[in-house]
């Protein structure tokens, strides 16, 4: 039988070389774990765990967590960081025990911007920004006003900081290397630094960082290409979108179609992942089952005469979902969160459930006796 389109191989694309193959087209989304007790970036027992049962589970592709590229850039300060040789060092046995496995490792690097020094998004925190008496930091971000409501303001970056951050994203690209990812995703989703500079709901600047659409991405196209100066040119970079704002007047569909296209012909990304929102409190978004798929569709049906990959993500929850999404050209690869924290072994069971041979499904040896 035809193996189905969720268990069939995917390549990203990179600038030199064959690409990279993945085994299968179900991927694991980035997701906060809000873990790291000692506040120093470190990866702990958690995400050893928290990773490895995620790398056991039959994906192709595992991705870390929001990453921070300095102390100031994280979401919280239990988030992970890779500012520094310690922490790459840390991060490479994740990277290994995931290519043990057959899986590939891929990163997320972020910077939250005026979303940064929060509490923990887990039960028994407080909202709000972390003062700094209490392990938190003075904020950074396009403007001097607070993104969110409850939020500190933050300071709004000059031309100094701003060449630090594009700095941070490239040393931090360097670490991931040096850990053995095979992929970096740039955040530039969610209400974070870089999709704060890429809407006009809050980028209100009048320098060259603000204005129309071009201006608005200068700083991620700076991010892009610094990172992709230094990321080995065989290894494929990806983004990470908030496609639209869900608001009149935000960053939209329209305008994440146009720079996705000059970011895949011109400057050397090869993997767009299709979220959105996050950016304000006010929007009317449309949770459900799927709910982001046609905006992966918009993109994936833009770059259709490229050799980018567009992943779906947002409530993608069981087998025969996912495979149709591929199966009708809607994306490439789907990107899976909630239901892989449900589940670790979500892609094993789906594999079964499509009917993949026992002998090829993608669980670890250890597990043969599951029955898969």
């Amino acid at each position: 039988m035809t193996a189905p389109a969720l268990f069939t191989p995917v390549t990203l694309a990179a600038p030199e070389g064959p690409g990279l193959r993945v085994r299968n087209r179900a991927f694991v989304a980035p997701m906060c774990q809000y873990s790291v007790d000692a506040a120093d970036g470190l990866p702990t027992a958690w995400h050893r765990q928290h990773l490895g049962s995620l790398a056991a589970g039959g994906f192709g592709m595992v991705v870390t967590e929001a990453t921070g590229i300095t102390p100031t850039a994280r979401i919280s300060p239990r988030d992970l960081g890779l500012w520094n040789d310690d922490q790459a060092q840390a991060h490479a046995p994740l990277v290994a025990f995931a290519h043990a496995h057959g899986v590939r490792a891929a990163i997320q690097l972020g910077h939250a911007g005026g979303k940064a020094s929060t509490y923990p998004g887990l039960p028994g925190f407080a909202s709000g920004t972390v003062p700094p008496g209490e392990g938190g930091w003075p904020t950074e971000g396009v403007s001097d006003a607070p993104v969110l409501p409850g939020l500190a303001p933050a300071r709004a970056l000059d031309q100094a900081g701003i060449d630090h951050v594009v700095a941070a994203f490239a040393a931090a690209a360097v670490r991931a290397d040096q850990a053995g990812y095979d992929v970096v995703q740039i955040h530039a989703a969610h209400g974070y630094l870089l999709h704060q500079f890429l809407s006009p709901l809050t980028n209100t600047r009048t320098d060259r960082y603000g204005g129309g659409n071009a201006e608005r991405a200068r700083l991620l196209i700076e991010v892009v290409d610094a990172v992709r100066a230094v990321w080995p040119a065989h290894k494929p970079l990806g983004v990470r979108f908030s496609v639209t704002d869900w608001v009149p007047g935000g960053w939209d569909t329209d305008a994440t179609v146009e720079l996705s296209r000059t970011l895949v012909v011109k400057h050397g990304v090869s993997w767009l992942d299709a979220s959105s929102g996050g950016l304000t409190s006010g929007a009317d978004i449309p949770v459900g089952p799927g709910y982001q798929v046609g905006l992966a569709a918009r993109l994936r049906a833009a770059l259709s005469d490229t050799t980018a990959t567009v992943s779906a993500v947002g409530l993608i929850v069981d087998a025969q979902q996912a495979e149709t999404i591929l199966a009708t050209g809607q994306a490439d690869a789907v990107s899976l969160g909630r239901a892989a924290l449900r589940n670790p072994h979500w892609a094993s069971g789906a594999a079964h459930d499509l009917g993949v041979a026992r002998a090829q499904n993608p669980q670890p040896a250890p597990y043969w006796r599951s029955g898969w």
